[in-house]
């Protein structure tokens, strides 16, 4: 999951930060998802799936594509 959350930032030219915004939580802790140091919580990635128009099984690594 870690590497879909950092393309899918970087496809879209966002920040760590700029997603922590979006999960309401902080930088620190937005890094540790995308180093795979912490999973998201099922709530986290369906906010993270529906603000990238992907589904949860993408960012799972399930399925090779997107939608």
């Amino acid at each position: 999951m870690s590497n879909r959350l950092k393309k899918l930032r970087k496809e879209k030219g966002l920040t760590q930060a700029d997603l922590a915004k979006v999960l309401n939580t902080n930088q620190s802790q937005y890094g540790k998802y995308e180093n795979g140091k912490t999973n998201l919580s099922i709530e986290n990635a369906k906010k993270v799936a529906k603000y990238f128009g992907v589904t949860i099984d993408y960012l799972l690594g399930s399925e090779s594509d997107q939608t």
